[in-house]
């Protein structure tokens, strides 16, 4: 008796395992079936943007400043994507990523209102002077942009862009400079490529 009963366990186990593999493999074919039509559909839904400006306010004054970003357009007027500043020129080499948000206003008259924030690091690293009074330090920090843009529909999917960021951050170069940086504000004119 106990050998059929461990008999009929096995034989129920097996049955649940390719039962389970079956509805697994059931999922992942609906999945392939249903991420087909919506793969192609998501083609355009991914736009992006380059920026060229000004950031004041850090370790190191004013800079020059290029930023890039990435939208993926949930609806018409909602994105997320990546957001990129870099400050590469100088004694303050300065990057930041971030995972940004944006709500696209768009405007009866080819004008659009973009206001945007995300999450992210910033890392800095400033190396100036020589000899006993040389700075070489360098901090990384939680970094939070927070801005608006203001774009001007030039053709259906591109646009001119103005953008003004106040960048939130805790860069602490001690002991070089006993001040920290918490703050920058970023002025950049570019492009925007959209779907």
């Amino acid at each position: 008796m106990l050998q059929s009963a461990v008999m009929i366990a096995r034989i129920a186990s097996i049955s649940l395992r390719t039962t389970c593999a079956a509805g697994l493999l059931a999922l992942l074919v609906m999945g392939t079936a249903v991420g087909v039509p919506r793969a192609q559909a998501d083609d355009n839904r991914w736009g992006f943007g380059s920026d060229l400006g000004l950031t004041s306010g850090t370790v190191n004054g004013t800079v020059f400043t290029m930023a890039f970003s990435g939208d993926y357009y949930i609806d018409r007027n909602f994105s997320i994507g990546p957001m990129m500043q870099v400050t590469p020129m100088g004694d303050l080499f300065q990057i930041s990523f971030a995972g940004v948000a944006r709500y696209h206003f768009r405007l009866k008259n080819g004008i659009n209102l973009v206001p945007f924030s995300g999450i992210g690091l910033i890392h800095a690293d400033l190396d100036r002077g020589t000899g006993p009074r040389r700075i070489d330090r360098n901090d990384t920090s939680w970094y939070i942009p927070i801005g608006l843009s203001v774009e001007y529909q030039a053709v259906h999917n591109i646009a001119l862009s103005s953008t003004l960021i106040i960048n939130l951050h805790d860069i602490n170069l001690a002991p070089s400079l006993p001040e920290k940086d918490r703050t920058s504000v970023a002025l950049l004119f570019g492009f925007r490529f959209g779907p």
